[in-house]
Parts: C-alpha cells; sequence; structure tokens
C-alpha cells in the first residue's frame, strides 16, 4: 500500500488521522511540525504518494510546506487540513500546489475517499510515463 505523510499539529487529531489510516493498510509517517515535515519528506521522498499538512502550525506552516515539495516533487499527491474553510484559503491553497483541501472537521469516510481519489491521479501519472530504451 501507499505510504502517507501525515503533518498536524494537535495530537490527537494526528493520531486519529494515523489509526485510520493504518487501519486502511496505509504506511504512516506522523510529525506535529512543518519543520519534521520537511525533513521526513527529504528522508523518505521516493517512497511517499501523499502528504497531508495542517494550514496553522507554528513555525513553518502548511502553505509553506505545500509549496517546498511542490518545487521538488510535481507528482506527489498533497492534501490540505484546515479549521479556515473560506473560500480564499481553499483557493489560495489550491494555487500553491495542494491537490485538495479538507475543512475541520470531517468525517473519516469522506476523508480516506480523498486520500484514495488524489492517490489514484498521483498513480494515473506515475503510468503515463514515457519509457525509452536505446533509439
Amino acid at each position: 500500500m501507499a505510504n502517507i505523510l501525515v503533518c498536524e499539529d494537535e495530537a490527537a487529531i494526528r493520531e486519529f488521522i494515523v489509526l485510520n489510516l493504518e487501519k486502511k493498510g496505509y504506511g504512516v509517517i506522523a510529525v506535529g511540525s512543518g519543520e519534521e515535515a520537511i525533513n521526513e519528506f527529504k528522508k523518505h521522498q521516493q517512497q511517499l504518494k501523499v502528504v497531508l499538512l495542517d494550514i496553522m502550525m507554528n513555525g513553518i506552516n502548511g502553505r509553506e510546506v505545500c509549496k517546498y515539495i511542490r518545487r521538488r516533487d510535481e507528482n506527489i499527491g498533497i492534501i490540505m487540513i484546515s479549521a479556515l474553510g473560506q473560500e480564499i484559503n481553499k483557493v489560495g491553497s489550491l494555487m500553491e500546489g495542494a491537490d485538495d483541501y479538507i475543512t475541520k472537521p470531517f468525517g473519516m469516510m469522506e476523508f480516506v475517499a480523498r486520500v484514495k481519489a488524489v492517490l489514484r491521479r498521483c498513480s494515473k501519472q506515475e503510468d503515463d510515463k514515457e519509457l525509452r530504451y536505446g533509439d
């Protein structure tokens, strides 16, 4: 199954997300800050398929992490998680490279369905790559 990086500064929410993703068979790396997310991304970039980022965190926020990751990997799925439900926040995140935006509080069935949808998109992009051998 796919590996997912979860960056959420609220421990209870992070643990809830991790528990539910692991139940579905995903490999999960969980961190509580933007700095940790960048470090784990650097270590595991080749294995990661999706990154879940909380927007409002102390230090490096989720939108900055999103921009950092997107500059280095065009194909990885990025889902923003936030209590900020205003359209301007959603549009800003999508324009900066996020593939989806989930507003807190959220239902776990919808959450997992959105992760699966982003994974489908990412997998399709990998299948579309051109391979060449010789001339």
